[in-house]
């Protein structure tokens, strides 16, 4: 049974799931790193371990209430509520920033990776011989990650399958990027712009009374691929929680080291000082996807002129980053320590 949590809890686990919506948005970034930090990550984990086949006759028998408590339904949900949230509010103020103020934006979420380091590192007091090398093993993943070049798209329903359950990686595995990862296979455009896109599209033709794209090839085909991706990604959901808690529960120092490693690995994915390399057709002209955006192909790495004004700025946004994360600390801190008040009347 878990402990009731406050209405202030219950506020700041929407503001956590804000958080989750907008690092998964951006390629490079987390939403892992966030429910690491934020305190509830194994939470996280142990509770989506609960969407079983227990769950599943529970709900079927009618047995709500027990479904409920077993599953850590209020929990979940209300992550999920600010993941959603974050979908159509924070993610778009992002997308303007990326487009406007892109380094900056790097250089916070730089900054806050940084943090998060330190933030796991400081009270991890496990390292030996036997962990020592899986943290150099999570550490080269993750560089290894940050320089591969993406693939060509590839519509295969068996692929598109697999996509799905490794986008969901960025949920699950902090310092794993799904957004990133669909760059690398490139589909990120087909599965994150193309098939949602269709997808409102379609609603909104339904809600009109228009029912023409059912003789659209094309986008019955893109509703498909959609389909089999959100069915790939529940499928990664299930399947990931389990896995996570069964290492968490047996082999948590080592999972901790992996963890550790991996995320600083993956400081080469949000370095700011970047350029953005688009994809182009043979001509050398732009290619756009179906809102207009250019593909984003990869990136051109570069170390900052220090005598530019923009450079100290990108740094005062790295400082900031990693004061959020101590400000995360601090939260995380005060809480434990009023629980530990109530408990102990």
């Amino acid at each position: 049974m878990h402990q009731p949590r406050s209405f202030l809890d219950n506020f700041f686990l929407i503001i956590k799931g804000l958080c989750m919506g907008a690092a998964n948005k951006v390629p490079g970034v987390s939403g892992g790193i966030v429910a690491f930090v934020g305190g509830f990550y194994e939470e996280f984990i142990y509770s989506l371990q609960k969407l079983n086949s227990k769950a599943v006759k529970l709900l079927f028998n009618g047995r709500f209430k027990s479904f409920y408590q077993y599953t850590n339904a209020q929990f979940l949900m209300l992550l999920i509520f600010g993941m959603l949230v974050s979908y159509f509010s924070v993610s778009r103020i992002l997308d303007y920033f990326l487009d406007h103020n892109e380094l900056f934006v790097w250089a916070t979420f730089f900054g806050m990776i940084l943090g998060s380091i330190y933030y796991i590192a400081k009270d991890y007091d496990s390292w030996n011989q036997r962990t020592i090398p899986f943290g150099i093993l999570g550490l080269i993943i993750g560089v290894s990650i940050s320089f591969l070049s993406p693939a060509k798209e590839n519509d295969n329903l068996l692929f598109i399958f697999f996509c799905g359950i490794v986008s969901v990686s960025g949920m699950t595995l902090p310092g794993l990027s799904g957004s990133f990862i669909l760059i690398l296979m490139g589909n990120y455009v087909l599965l994150l712009v193309d098939s949602v896109n269709a997808l409102y599209d379609t609603f909104s033709e339904i809600f009109s009374g228009d029912f023409g794209f059912l003789k659209n090839p094309e986008r019955i085909q893109t509703l498909k691929i959609l389909g089999i991706f959100t069915l790939g990604s529940a499928t990664g959901l299930v399947t990931f929680s389990h896995l996570l808690s069964f290492v968490l529960k047996h082999y948590k120092a080592t999972t901790t080291a992996v963890i550790l490693g991996f995320i600083t690995g993956s400081l080469g994915v949000v370095w700011p000082w970047k350029r953005t390399m688009y994809k182009v057709d043979d001509m050398g002209n732009l290619i756009l996807d179906s809102n207009g955006d250019k593909i984003v192909l990869n990136y051109e790495r570069y170390f900052p002129h220090l005598g530019h004004a923009e450079t100290w700025w990108a740094i005062l946004f790295v400082v900031l980053g990693i004061l959020v994360l101590l400000l995360l600390d601090w939260y995380g801190k005060n809480r434990n320590e009023k629980k530990q008040v109530r408990t102990s009347r």
